[in-house]
């Protein structure tokens, strides 16, 4: 069983109550260890006292730590002081259940190890508890050339309990290395990298039976780049109810941090009881990039990947790949030479036995503008012979304009490149009425039933995050439709100038909820209880589906 451990960053000695009131709060949202980050109160002149109160009062056993600036700590004071703290403390009325402290200290001097084992060897006599040592490695630069070496020096301490490696990661690719390494420790180990690249280390841990995980109290208190709250991996993630069995799914992009798709399809497994995970997977934008990282995944027997959701930039990467490896694609994928799910079916021993490549973006936008447009009749009734205007012409709006046609909408494509235009409008000529937009003047027409954002213009973390796409002289009314892609926020700034104007919105909830159930479906061979997708969402504050 991997413990979930909550660090807690104490600056003085006056926020000693805080800090346990905190550490209070993390065990009852499911922290099951406490990390004390001791770094500036041991440099208090009084610290000491301050540091036995917190060990004396802390709601679940912890890590006494006081880390050396150059591994990302903020202690400033001589090696000796801090030694001479640590062994205080362990040798103590109230000992921690375990000091950390760098690999590179330990080596450092036979007398400040005599010390340290001082403090490990003691037994208190207040509580039936002794002290062990964690001894733990930091690279913020990357991973450590001589990473290996210092896993088996860890290994090789017999005053070592846990060994503990971090480093930033460059690539996802370097949290598959990090899940083999923890897979086959020598003796318990705590493998996590750092960084958004380096998240799922962090939430996998139980899967590949590594000792801890650290998480955050709250947003905003991270004691390390990438680490999530407490509440996220005990709720979001169940971080508790992962396993070495449990199959792996995951949202593909770049970004991938705004994604909704962890809160809908973990909470869509545990309603099922199936023993899955849906986790964000960040790859750099670029076709070697996710090939190799997906190609790897696949392949990597300990991960049981499964699938994932593919978002921006990678939607017409994912075609490709699956091209390249024979996959199964869908005739909409080849439609819209663009795909947005990758289903991975392996055999009873974990073989990959076939691979499915999928567009569900093409019947999700249907099914949402046309029920912005008339809820009341099917959405061929509801698009057949109206003027859909499509502003982008990336893997959203193929998928979005074959699936219009198909329901005999008349389509025009609007980019910034007219050449990327043209080429949509060259692909699918052949499926209906479909045109360029010569000028986003033309927006303006009052020719238009509807128009669509396919970019990601307005989403949270994006480039243009504060930006519409739509003109700002365009007239609208209550007979025209405003739908857009982008769900993160719900009401983006091209919707929040629509609604003002008076039209009808369809934001991209609706969208992302009839996709994502197709997506569980083709994963699972199971459909998500009704109106269940849409509820959790309704349940988050913000972002509460909105179709008026």
């Amino acid at each position: 069983m991997s413990l979930l451990c909550v660090s807690i960053f104490v600056d003085a000695s006056g926020d000693v109550p805080l800090a346990i009131d905190r550490a209070v709060r993390a065990v009852a949202d499911g922290a099951r260890i406490i990390e004390w980050r001791l770094d500036a109160l041991a440099e208090e002149p009084d610290g000491l006292t301050a540091i036995r109160r917190l060990l004396a009062e802390s709601p679940a056993p912890c890590i006494a730590t006081i880390r050396a600036e150059d591994e990302g700590g903020t202690w400033q004071g001589d090696e000796q002081t801090r030694i001479s703290i640590l062994e205080a403390i362990g040798t103590g009325d109230h000992p921690p259940a375990y000091i950390d402290l760098e690999l590179r200290a330990w080596t450092r001097s036979a007398n400040l190890r005599q010390k340290v084992r001082l403090a490990i060897d003691h037994a208190s006599q207040v509580r039936d508890i002794s002290t062990r040592l964690i001894l733990s490695s930091h690279d913020f630069g990357g991973r450590p050339a001589n990473l290996i070496s210092r896993i088996a020096d860890m290994a090789a301490t017999d005053a070592c309990t846990v060994g503990k490696v971090a480093y930033m990661a460059r690539s996802l690719r370097d949290s598959l290395e990090m899940f083999d390494l923890v897979a086959e420790r020598v003796k318990p180990m705590i493998g996590l990298c750092m960084g958004e690249y380096g998240l799922p280390t962090r939430i996998l841990a139980p899967k590949f039976v590594g000792f801890l995980t650290f998480a955050a109290v709250d947003d905003g208190a991270a004691t390390a780049p990438g680490q999530p709250t407490v509440r996220e991996l005990a709720e979001t993630y169940r971080f508790h109810d992962i396993g070495p069995r449990t199959r792996v799914y995951g949202v593909v992009g770049h970004p991938v941090g705004h994604s909704l798709g962890p809160t809908v399809h973990n909470r869509g497994f545990a309603e099922a009881g199936i023993d899955a995970v849906y986790i964000p997977m960040l790859v750099a934008p670029g076709w070697e990039s996710f090939k190799a990282t997906i190609g790897e995944c696949i392949d990597h027997r300990r991960l049981d990947f499964g699938g994932c959701s593919v978002t921006l930039p990678h939607k017409e990467h994912l075609l490709r790949f699956g091209r390249e490896v024979g996959a199964e694609i869908d005739p909409l994928a080849i439609l819209a030479r663009a795909a947005n799910t990758l289903v991975v079916e392996r055999d009873a021993d974990g073989g990959v036995s076939g691979l499915r490549v999928l567009n569900t973006d093409s019947v999700a936008a249907v099914e949402s503008l046309a029920a912005g447009l008339d809820p009341s009749v099917p959405p061929i009734e509801a698009l057949r012979g109206r003027r859909v205007a499509i502003i982008g012409a990336g893997g959203v709006a193929r998928a979005a304009a074959a699936g219009l046609l198909a329901h005999e909408a008349e389509v025009v494509i609007f980019n910034r490149t007219r050449t990327r235009s043209e080429n949509v409008v060259r692909d699918l000529r052949d499926h209906g009425a479909i045109s360029v937009g010569r000028t986003m003047d033309e927006l303006a027409c009052g020719c238009f039933h509807a128009f669509v954002n396919a970019t990601p213009v307005g989403m949270t973390g994006g480039p243009a995050a504060d930006e519409s796409v739509l003109p700002d002289d365009l007239p609208l009314d209550d007979s025209m439709v405003v739908m857009d892609t982008v769900y993160t926020p719900r009401i983006t700034p091209m919707l929040a100038i629509a609604r003002d104007r008076g039209a009808r919105i369809v934001d991209g909830t609706a969208m992302f909820v009839a996709q994502a159930e197709a997506q569980f479906e083709a994963w699972t061979g199971r459909t998500p209880a009704e109106d269940l997708f849409a509820s959790v969402l309704a349940s988050r504050p913000g972002v509460r589906p909105e179709s008026s």
